[in-house]
């Protein structure tokens, strides 16, 4: 996995020759004769793409066996998303020891921000996940210092221009649950969005929770800074 979350992608062939060295043209006879597999099948093409989450087998024995791993965890304040920093605690941290190599952060949450973060290891799936053409909702529940009217409602369901960007904000659905707190569903995520909706009515967010990424709720069970993984249905539904 690169720095970026790219996952790696290569030849079967230049795969074969780097980890048991023997030169490239000498795979294809090893394909040949079946001693090849990958992800349990025999492999015949010598230019076939795999990447890091390929099983690949010569004569039974394991070449590459890496896992997809797809967290949900409940972030907590005080905590960077992010996977390093020099200053602060980050959601990698939280988790166990040797757990986090190679996992990547899908949709950041700021310092003082909770709620539900994904992580992974697969670059692919984290990049649909952002992808503006296949936009996925996202829930927050938010506590504000002055109460809210119907206003807001109208103004964020028009969307709102940021003129620094030059980009108007894509519709966003409030739902009044008090006086002072709101639940917002959006399907973008620009630089401090919510805070910023709201600092045009000169409103402070006191608090920011986000509660689903799609069809993926955070689970009632996990306390602040606990984490666990996704279920099959949870991934097969997130888009």
């Amino acid at each position: 996995m690169t720095a970026a979350g790219q996952p790696r992608r290569f030849r079967l062939d230049r795969f074969i020759s780097s980890r048991v060295g023997v030169k490239r043209r000498d795979v294809r006879a090893l394909l040949a004769s079946g001693r090849v597999c990958l992800d349990g099948q025999a492999a015949r093409e010598i230019n076939q793409v795999v990447d890091q989450f390929s099983h690949i087998t010569l004569d039974g024995e394991v070449l590459q066996d890496f896992a997809a791993t797809y967290l949900m965890l409940n972030k907590p304040r005080g905590v960077v998303s992010a996977t390093r920093d020099d200053k602060h605690r980050t959601v990698i941290d939280l988790l166990d020891a040797n757990m986090g190599s190679g996992l990547h952060i899908a949709g950041r949450l700021d310092y003082n921000s909770t709620g539900l973060l994904l992580l992974t290891n697969d670059g692919r799936w984290s990049r649909r996940l952002a992808c503006s053409n296949n936009p996925v909702q996202k829930v927050y529940r938010v506590t504000l210092e002055h109460p809210l009217t119907e206003r807001y409602v109208e103004a964020f369901a028009q969307g709102m221009h940021f003129p620094f960007e030059d980009i108007t904000t894509r519709p966003v659905s409030l739902k009044i649950l008090s006086d002072h707190s709101a639940e917002l569903r959006l399907t973008e995520g620009r630089y401090h969005q919510i805070k910023r909706m709201f600092g045009r009515f000169n409103n402070k967010v006191l608090t920011l929770h986000r509660i689903a990424i799609g069809n993926v709720t955070l689970d009632p069970q996990l306390g602040p800074g606990q984490h666990r993984p996704l279920t099959q249905m949870e991934l097969d539904g997130l888009f």
